[in-house]
């Protein structure tokens, strides 16, 4: 008798405990940036400013370059830092900790989340990414902490640069190093790897890119066309407001690098790109996270922490 009480208590617990699991809310996008350079998040500003503030999503940087090498057009930061930045000696050796700052105030705009600084040699610019990874990079140096990176986060996207052939050899390198620590995983435990470049509206040249000459894992899919998210999506008291006031903002936030003031306003799509290394399901978990992006209303409050 006491048996067939206790009974239908159990099961009663049972589907309560299934029905606040089956309520449970969608767990938010855990995305990890891998770039070269400090001021290289500025390709996917928009993109990531959505994930953070408008999915809540989490957004960490992992930078594989001390940025050293960013020193031929600092003069308008010389005296704001009150040092000869353009003297290449003097940059070596105050530039990595300045750009690292400035990497992590604009990363404030858009709600990055931590960052991981692996300090490989920002020796100068080239295209050559061959010369970069056997000469310059400690490259199973950065494969491994990469790849403990992934491991401890459990992210669902991987974002970087597409390596087109015209693209910095460091920002290729990056890219590569991402895929390797990717592909290194078990293929159900992979994240999405997205390659990014940005463009107008009518430039589709960068559509023609399959893969980098000499190294596989760039090949990317083929059967999907870009995922994009558009800047000039508009918001705000009457429409007046869009998504490359974001993309500014970052970029001012990198004053070392002059230069890279003069991309203000430039570029209206962040384009993205699966390559082929990803899993089967990669299609449709991207589709996914660019409907949300699109469909999400623009948040009037600060990105979760």
């Amino acid at each position: 008798m006491r048996i067939s009480m206790l009974l239908p208590t159990a099961l009663l617990a049972l589907f309560a405990c299934a029905g606040r699991a089956a309520a449970q809310p969608e767990a938010p996008v855990r995305a990890l940036i891998v770039t070269a350079h400090p001021d290289d998040e500025a390709m996917f500003a928009a993109s990531i400013y959505r994930i953070t503030h408008a999915l809540g999503g989490a957004v960490d940087l992992a930078l594989v370059t001390d940025g050293s090498g960013g020193y031929r057009y600092a003069t308008l930061a010389e005296p704001i830092y009150h040092l000869a930045l353009t003297d290449e000696a003097v940059a070596r050796k105050a530039l990595p900790a300045i750009r690292k700052r400035e990497l992590m105030e604009g990363g404030r705009l858009l709600g990055i989340r931590n960052y991981f600084f692996l300090d490989e040699l920002d020796h100068r610019y080239t295209l050559n990414v061959d010369s970069v990874l056997a000469y310059v990079w400690d490259t199973d140096a950065v494969q491994r902490r990469l790849g403990k990176i992934l491991e401890q986060g459990s992210y669902d996207f991987v974002i970087t640069h597409l390596p087109i052939p015209q693209t910095h050899g460091h920002h290729k390198g990056a890219t590569i190093m991402a895929l390797e620590a990717v592909a290194g995983m078990a293929p159900a435990e992979r994240p999405v790897v997205l390659g990014s470049f940005i463009s107008s509206k009518t430039d589709t040249s960068a559509l023609a890119f399959t893969e980098l000459p000499g190294h596989p894992l760039t090949r990317i899919r083929t059967d999907t066309p870009p995922f994009t998210f558009d800047r000039t999506t508009s918001f705000g008291a009457n429409g007046r407001l869009n998504y490359k006031i974001i993309v500014n903002w970052l970029i001012a936030a990198h004053k070392s690098q002059g230069t890279m003031q003069l991309l203000m306003n430039r570029g209206d799509l962040e384009n993205f790109r699966i390559f082929a290394l990803d899993a089967p399901d990669a299609v449709a978990r991207t589709r996914a996270l660019f409907e949300k992006l699109g469909a999400a209303p623009h948040p009037g409050k600060a990105a979760p922490r």
